[in-house]
């Protein structure tokens, strides 16, 4: 299901084209830049689609930049889009950067620490493949 109460500016359309061609450098894709570009895909997608494309784009962008295919972690992608929609899910915007000025919370990098413990986030098995949080769990309602 799509979200019809967010929009993107072309800003955030040209983010996108760009990330996905690697234009960014590494340097610029910071954590505001992995939440900026699960907010545009949540915004085109639903959760399933949004989560396959992040995965794919991160996975070209790491391989097209020589980054070590270890630096992907799964869980965390699939974590972030989930956080990302939540929070779309309780407001309305326009673009990335009105829907971040009301919920600065998405740029605390270590947010999912609430819901993970960090052995269960950093281990390999997360790394690799999905693993629901141990410690409370990332609202999914309206999938």
């Amino acid at each position: 299901m799509l979200i019809e109460n967010h929009g993107l500016s072309d800003d955030d359309r040209n983010f996108r084209l760009a990330f996905e061609t690697c234009a960014v450098v590494p340097a610029q894709f910071n954590h505001e830049a992995h939440v900026r570009i699960a907010y545009v895909y949540l915004v085109e997608s639903d959760v399933e689609q949004a989560a396959e494309r992040m995965r794919e784009a991160l996975l070209n962008f790491i391989e097209r930049n020589g980054i070590p295919r270890a630096k992907f972690h799964e869980t965390m992608t699939r974590a972030w889009i989930l956080a990302v929609r939540h929070f779309m899910n309780k407001s309305t915007s326009d673009s990335f950067t009105d829907f971040i000025a009301g919920n600065q919370v998405l740029l605390e990098s270590k947010i999912m620490l609430t819901d993970y413990s960090a052995s269960v986030l950093f281990s390999s098995d997360a790394r690799e493949s999905f693993v629901e949080p141990d410690l409370d769990p990332i609202p999914q309602h309206g999938k």
